[in-house]
């Protein structure tokens, strides 16, 4: 049975960037402030005519250039997001016309913030049973356009940006997927998401008025769920690869909240210096920042064949995972 291994990496950020300095002048708010309580410098924000599919392709053809490999060449491609182009057809669909990768089927995962780390796990069942060769897994989000920008506890947050992850099947035992845990919790869907705008609350005058199909959060409860349950899910994950959180070379994980990501390494068990940290740079972009720091580490020299790449993420559900890997 084949395994997966990462073959290339990519990821794309827009032009714009929002300093602190910046927010300052658009709402009630202090750069300082929004540094200390979560390490946010600056994000990115699309142009106008930048689509979600858009940042997406040119993540995707970065990996597929860093792998040397042709994009009729690949089997699936899943992107990871929950800011799609359109409700229907997929973002993933738009992504596989503009890579040209037409030997690809496609569909979109949604998962939020954990969309990558879903992405990855679904990929590697349909390489270890043999369905797929190469696959393209694609986080990508545009989330300035679903945030309140009068609302200061939310709009200081998220920035639009891509990662994407080229996985191929290997016979090489031992390298690769290693082991994931994912989990879901159904009760908590009302700390974080976007409440209105599909089938329960559509689109009304009411729904706008209340900006309702604007980003929501309940930031105190998201910090404490993350902290709790991120070390036990890759504790176990780790456990399932026959690990332990000394073994760990390096954590990709997503950027969320610098306070969160500390916290979380400290109660695993791993040294914060292991941690490749980028959310000062790009702000929280969801199903993006997990493979987006994944692409950095590696185009840093950083990732080594065989070293032990332990990977952690949680999103709106409360939907959360950790995955490890060996490079």
């Amino acid at each position: 049975m084949p395994n997966s291994i990462v073959l290339g990496t990519g990821s794309y950020a827009p032009e714009r960037i929002l300093t602190n300095a910046d927010l300052e002048k658009m709402v009630a708010t202090n750069g300082e402030w929004i540094v200390s309580r979560t390490g946010i410098m600056e994000r990115h924000v699309a142009a106008d005519h930048e689509a979600t599919s858009d940042l997406a392709a040119k993540a995707g053809r970065k990996a597929l250039e860093f792998a040397g490999v042709d994009p009729q060449t690949v089997d699936m491609i899943v992107v990871c997001t929950v800011t799609g182009d359109t409700p229907t057809p997929s973002c993933a669909a738009y992504v596989q016309h503009l890579l040209g990768a037409t030997n690809a089927f496609c569909f979109d995962l949604g998962a939020a913030c954990a969309g990558s780390l879903y992405g990855l796990t679904v990929v590697d069942q349909f390489i270890r049973s043999g369905m797929a060769r190469r696959a393209l897994v694609i986080g990508a989000e545009t989330l300035t356009r679903f945030v309140d920008w009068t609302n200061r506890e939310t709009c200081v947050l998220f920035g639009d940006a891509a990662g994407a992850i080229l996985v191929g099947a290997t016979e090489e035992e031992g390298r690769g997927l290693l082991a994931t845990t994912l989990r879901t919790d159904g009760s908590m869907t009302g700390i974080l998401g976007i409440p209105g705008g599909g089938s329960r609350r559509p689109l009304t005058e009411e729904v706008l008025a209340e900006k309702a199909n604007k980003i929501k959060m309940r930031g105190r409860e998201v910090y404490k769920v993350a902290t709790r349950l991120l070390p036990e899910v890759v504790a176990d994950a780790l456990a399932r690869a026959g690990l332990a959180p000394g073994d760990v070379d390096h954590v990709i994980c997503h950027q969320a909240n610098q306070r969160i990501i500390e916290s979380a390494l400290d109660n695993l068990g791993v040294p914060r210096e292991k941690c490749w940290i980028n959310i000062d740079r790009y702000g929280n972009t969801s199903s993006a920042s997990m493979p987006i720091s994944l692409d950095e580490a590696s185009r840093a020299g950083k990732l080594r064949k065989g070293d032990v790449i332990a990977m952690m993420a949680i999103g709106a559900g409360m939907t959360w995972g950790g995955a490890v890997l060996r490079w």
